[in-house]
């Protein structure tokens, strides 16, 4: 059994070589890397009482980012000290993670493997991370399990992904994609959007909850991304943590 969705991989191997570049086919990551880290950082400093005063204050954290892509969010967790590894599924996206972290002198594992792989060899980790990946997956179920079996106890589990709403469907789909362009047309399919209470039910029978589900806004004004907590209707962060 695998999650991989073979279909999806595809699309973003054909794109892999603009994973840094700030106004190619990855730009809406660019526009929300910093909000991102932010939420990341709201989740995790209090949750390992990181050391704020610290440089490096994630120098005793093993963190696991699945479906890393180019390394956009490696590359600033392993700044803050974390021990980062890098999984995907794409050869090709690994590659390209590999050679910028060389280019900017950061020691990180980027494996080309599935998250299942990591399973099977009892990997655990501090902090999981499923960022933007959840939604291209081929078997939900399977890929959230995985998640749960990769923490180490007292560890926390954090996706972002699409809720699937109509306000979604019309701006993570038509303007996103037909109207700013901002990713390749077919990228995503509103139908694999999840809302957060489908993750929520697929933790809670592995005994893990939600802790904090924030969403995230786009001003058009000021073309920035900003988290909100009254606001879940395209995109949303959910973290989890295991039942006590």
């Amino acid at each position: 059994m695998t999650t991989v969705d073979k279909v999806e991989i595809e699309n973003f191997e054909r794109v892999a070589d603009d994973w840094w570049n700030e106004t190619g086919a990855f730009k809406p990551l660019h526009k929300l890397g910093p909000t991102r880290i932010k939420y990341l950082r709201s989740q995790l400093d209090p949750h390992f009482s990181c050391d704020l005063n610290n440089i490096k204050p994630y120098s005793k954290l093993s963190i696991l980012d699945i479906g890393c892509g180019g390394g956009l969010v490696c590359e600033p967790l392993a700044r803050l000290g974390a021990k980062m590894t890098g999984v995907d599924a794409s050869t090709k996206n690994i590659e390209k993670a590999i050679t910028h972290a060389a280019e900017s002198n950061l020691d990180i594992e980027y494996l080309p493997v599935t998250a299942e792989s990591l399973v099977e060899k009892k990997k655990q980790y501090d902090a999981v991370l499923a960022l933007e990946v959840i939604e291209h997956v081929a078997d939900v179920a399977l890929f959230v399990e995985t998640c749960t079996k990769l923490v180490k106890p007292n560890g926390l589990i954090i996706f972002s992904t699409l809720n699937r709403t109509p306000k979604s469907f019309a701006l993570g789909i038509v303007a996103a994609e037909y109207i700013l362009r901002w990713v390749p047309a077919g990228t995503h399919d509103w139908k694999k959007f999840l809302r957060p209470s489908e993750i929520a039910a697929q933790l809670r029978r592995h005994q893990y909850i939600p802790s904090d589900i924030t969403g995230m806004t786009y001003n058009p004004i000021n073309d920035k991304f900003s988290l909100s907590k009254d606001d879940l209707a395209v995109n949303y962060f959910l973290t989890a943590v295991r039942q006590k």
